[in-house]
């Protein structure tokens, strides 16, 4: 085998890896052992031990492992880790790490920046640039295990969790996603389980009905409103895939005998989505959905034109869905302090849509007409 460019292993998951060792002239069960090193051990090629010297030879010869480089690290008051890390040479994303006393959750970027366009997103503001590969992906965990184990060893500063919430919709990558989620959940990686892995969608229905065959991941569907006219508004891709179509999917999502459930996000928007109707309709759109809502405060970034819901009322807003059974929580705001809450996450990359361009001609309008 005679490869341009070394391949990187990050790139592999367990079929992949299998096929490779095919390739190679090595039996299948090889792949599970460079797994291991790989994303368990996180050691060189060379030190692989349980391969012969020739083979390891040969694989450096045709292979590297190589994650996104951190380059900046940020740490919130609350414990909240945020890390920018550059991928390639003009790229960069953000990954944040969440302690909490009896998990750590990882959220992990799908894209640079965000193919779609949700009007209380930051990341949106930014645009798009190009999705990532399975090894920018997984490789976001991948340096995540290794910088918490130098430094501190406790439970809760562990990878526990996995989200794909962070830049992106995962579901316009999935060429890259559901392989890196595989290697989340692979025994042989970092033995994730199912319910532990959570990859979050604004609604890209058709890729939802493959994902349901080729994963087993928790899902998550950004909602954040109870009507298509609303929901066009906050969540463009509305338009094209709407509730009616989104719901009757989200219904049958999981088998009639399963007790897994999707959890519905529903962002907090001062007098936008959060009066008694809209939990009234919500009530009623989640009617035979096994579900649970997420009422997340909504996080400001400069040039949003949204405020939270006060507090007082997101707790009014969760009353009323209680008391229709919907099991619903309130989302607790971690990392605001270095804009590494839901929302907020940026990179820096050239944007190929030209979108925060031109949100910032926009801004400059409306600040020449106030001053005016």
């Amino acid at each position: 085998m005679t490869t341009a460019q070394p391949i990187n292993l990050l790139n592999y998951d367990r079929t992949m890896m299998a096929a490779l060792m095919t390739e190679l002239g090595e039996k299948p069960f090889r792949a599970t052992q460079v797994l291991q090193w790989v994303h368990q051990y996180g050691v060189t090629i060379d030190e692989m031990s349980n391969l012969s010297k020739s083979f390891r030879s040969r694989l450096s010869e045709i292979a590297v492992i190589q994650p996104p480089e951190i380059i900046h690290e940020q740490i919130s008051s609350d414990g909240t880790c945020k890390w920018l890390m550059r991928i390639g040479e003009h790229d960069n994303i953000e990954t944040v790490f969440i302690p909490e006393d009896d998990r750590g959750t990882l959220c992990v970027s799908s894209q640079v920046g965000c193919a779609l366009n949700c009007t209380f997103c930051s990341t949106a503001t930014q645009g798009f640039s190009r999705n990532l590969s399975v090894a920018e992906i997984i490789g976001q965990v991948y340096q995540a295990v290794r910088r918490l184990s130098k430094e501190d060893r406790r439970h809760d500063r562990q990878v526990t969790n996995v989200v794909m919430m962070g830049m992106g919709e995962p579901l316009l990558n999935m060429d890259s996603v559901v392989p890196a989620m595989n290697l989340m959940m692979d025994d042989f990686s970092y033995g994730l389980s199912k319910r532990r892995v959570t990859l979050s969608t604004s609604g890209v229905v058709p890729n939802m009905y493959r994902l349901r065959e080729v994963s087993e991941a928790a899902l998550a569907v950004s909602l954040h409103a109870p009507n298509d006219a609303l929901r066009d508004e906050l969540v463009p891709i509305n338009k094209k895939h709407p509730l009616k179509e989104l719901m009757a999917l989200c219904r049958e999502y999981f088998p009639e005998n399963s007790r897994r459930r999707i959890t519905f996000e529903y962002v907090m928007l001062d007098g936008i989505n959060d009066q008694a109707r809209h939990a009234r309709e919500l009530i009623t759109l989640l009617q035979g959905v096994p579900s649970k809502v997420n009422l997340i405060p909504f996080n400001t970034f400069p040039g949003t034109r949204y405020q939270c819901t006060p507090r007082p009322v997101i707790e009014k807003f969760q009353k009323q869905l209680l008391a229709a059974g919907l099991n619903t929580t309130i989302r607790k705001t971690r990392g605001n302090d270095i804009d590494g809450a839901c929302g907020q996450l940026v990179g820096r990359f050239a944007d190929k849509t030209k979108r925060r361009e031109r949100m910032l001609k926009k801004l400059d309008i409306k600040i020449l007409n106030t001053q005016e």
